[in-house]
């Protein structure tokens, strides 16, 4: 009987293992069945499943603000906005991405660049966005698409704005250029909570005006909150905001008179700016060489990036703002000021100019061989533009001394211009050389320093602003370019913030004295051959900077030396004499004599501004 119970125990024990071993294989299978749906849900059929509980549901449609446009101060278009037609996938929805753009290429011309920028464009924009594919698409393209675009889901058609600028390469470093979102662009405008006013939004502005004023150019998106089944298609629409437009500029500057500067230079190196001596505003303000912004609207190509980045002239630099030169002898009105203002040297006090100046034992020359212009006052010294009268002047003031006089004129200042990327320059003093060498001055430093040499290194858009604030009365005002804003909707004028206005403390008399010695610059001075027939009345000082040092004893020899090392021409005046209309600086790289290349450009210059202003008032 024991023997019975234990067989039947040990069947019923051995029984019961099968069963828990069928059960856990069965619980095994199941579990196995399970894990792998989860992984070919979430991984396999990641995208598309995404993509449908992201449209089964309300989603918003974002409707991009238009651009507000730029306008000159007589109303000339400077940045437009052009409807044009683009094809355009969202990668989210296409089933075989290189499949899809293969075929499209069969309907519409797909070249290798629009297919490079594209894969561009769709890493760096959220994945439900369109991506454009071609842009700038012709009606014959546009009807090709349509007939066929039932095969291709996830693509469309879009009218977008595309910005234009009319007048190209004139006032590129002005208004500056749009371009596409990148990657940096949209973490700073995470980081400044903006993300959610660009979606749907595929540039912002990357130079220029365009990038200084982007927030008000830009306005605000529109949403539409839409119901839409899994199939992507609407039900109905919940609420919807219209986009607000951006706001519209309008300039100081004169666009006939950058376009006048700008075919002059004819492609030289150089910088011109201008601007209204009471106002601040500023009329030009002309880089050359320079480039087309059209060219980086839709995504520049590497071949064009590579040469203009590369070109030697780099007319990618804006000059006005971020070139920084010796101004040569364009210093000496202002440091003749320096003298009077400090009484370091009387009008009258007179030196003896023979061509050079000795200190200890090296020889400091001027540009007339030894010769000299003999006995010279300050006046002359301003009119003849004597080298010597301000080695011996700087020698007399010390750097200090001219460093802090020459602070309030804006001389290695930041201007305040509305334009971003603005260099600040080198106004030397010992503290500065201190600073940035760990050095102490020299007292050579010093003489080079009088002639507008050495360590002086100034923007052509703080000379302009000081030759402005010298004809204004000493009244120092900030340049700017942007006079007021428009709102398109409304058409109400918005005035820019009142600028910066600061009277520098100056003898009116010291101040007509400097005035008087620039106008007789031009009427016998170094620049009488180009304005002794002129129909206006002007002051003007001419500058000659070197680029190379000359050896001790050696004289300049441009013949000699290649083109690129041979001096800077500058000519700095304002006019009219009595009631100043315009003030202006202008750099030729490379020209030489300030009054055989600046002199003769500024001549056509005020001669374009002024006659043709005389005319426009005669004639009403």
């Amino acid at each position: 009987m024991n023997r019975f119970n234990e067989k039947l125990i040990r069947k019923n024990r051995q029984q019961f293992l099968r069963r828990i071993w069928v059960f856990l294989a069965v619980m095994f299978v199941l579990y196995g069945a399970l894990v792998f749906r989860f992984a070919w849900l979430q991984i396999i059929e990641y995208e598309n499943f995404v993509t449908k509980a992201e449209n089964n549901r309300i989603t918003e449609a974002i409707q991009p603000p238009g651009r507000g446009v730029i306008r000159d101060r007589n109303g000339h278009l400077l940045a437009v906005n052009e409807a044009i037609y683009s094809l355009e996938i969202i990668p989210a929805k296409v089933q075989g991405l290189e499949k899809t753009i293969s075929e499209l290429s069969k309907i519409i011309k797909i070249s290798n660049r629009d297919k490079r920028k594209f894969y561009r464009l769709k890493d760096e924009l959220p994945r439900l966005s369109p991506v454009p594919l071609k842009i700038n698409l012709t009606n014959e393209d546009v009807a090709r698409f349509v007939a066929q675009a039932w095969r291709f889901p996830g693509v469309e058609v879009r009218s977008r704005e595309h910005r234009y600028y009319p007048y190209g390469s004139v006032a590129a470093h002005v208004v500056g250029y749009i371009g596409r979102i990148s990657q940096r662009d949209q973490n700073h405008l995470k980081e400044n909570g903006e993300e959610r006013d660009y979606e749907g939004t595929l540039n912002i502005g990357k130079s220029g005006l365009e990038l200084s004023y982007e927030r008000d150019l830009h306005g605000v998106p529109g949403i539409e909150q839409v119901e839409v089944r899994a199939s992507g298609r609407p039900i109905r629409t919940l609420s919807k905001t219209e986009a607000i437009p951006g706001k519209d500029l309008v300039l100081s500057l004169d666009i006939e008179l950058q376009r006048k500067i700008y075919k002059e230079l004819n492609g030289r190196r150089g910088a011109v700016v201008a601007i209204e001596p009471a106002t601040g505003d500023v009329l030009a303000f002309v880089s050359s060489p320079s480039f087309n912004p059209n060219l980086f609207v839709d995504g520049i190509d590497y071949d064009t990036w590579d040469a203009l980045s590369n070109n030697p002239d780099l007319p990618l630099m804006n000059r006005p703002l971020q070139g920084t030169y010796p101004i040569g002898s364009t210093y000496k009105p202002f440091l003749a000021l320096a003298a009077l203002e400090t009484r370091t040297r009387s009008a009258q006090e007179t030196i003896l100019d023979n061509g050079k100046f000795q200190l200890g034992n090296h020889v400091f020359r001027d540009s007339t061989r030894g010769r000299g212009y003999g006995l010279v006052n300050m006046y002359k010294s301003i009119v003849v533009s004597s080298d010597v009268y301000y080695y011996s002047l700087a020698q007399e003031m010390g750097i200090d001394k001219i460093h802090d006089f020459m602070v309030p004129w804006g001389f290695g200042q930041i201007t305040g211009i509305d334009l971003k990327g603005e260099y600040r320059g080198v106004l030397p003093s010992k503290a500065w050389k201190e600073r940035r060498y760990k050095k102490p001055w020299i007292l050579g430093e010093t003489i080079s320093a009088g002639i507008g040499q050495g360590y002086n290194s100034f923007t052509i858009l703080q000379l302009a602003h000081a030759v402005a604030t010298l004809a204004n009365d000493g009244i120092a005002i900030s340049p700017h370019l942007v006079n007021k804003k428009i709102d398109p909707a409304t058409g109400e004028e918005i005035p820019v913030e009142p600028r910066k206005k600061i009277r520098i403390p100056v003898n009116k008399g010291n101040l007509n004295f400097v005035r008087r010695a620039m106008r007789d610059v031009v009427r016998k001075g170094t620049a009488k051959d180009f304005f002794s027939d002129a129909s206006y009345d002007l002051a003007g000082k001419t500058g000659t900077a070197q680029v190379l040092s000359i050896k001790q004893g050696a004289f300049y020899d441009k013949e000699k030396i290649k083109e690129r090392h041979r001096d800077h021409s500058l000519f700095i005046a304002y006019a009219p004499y009595r009631k100043p209309k315009i003030a202006i600086a202008v750099l030729i790289e490379n020209g030489g004599f300030g009054a055989s290349s600046a002199v003769p450009l500024t001549r056509k210059i005020l001669d374009h501004y002024l006659v043709k202003d005389t005319k426009d008032q005669k004639s009403k």
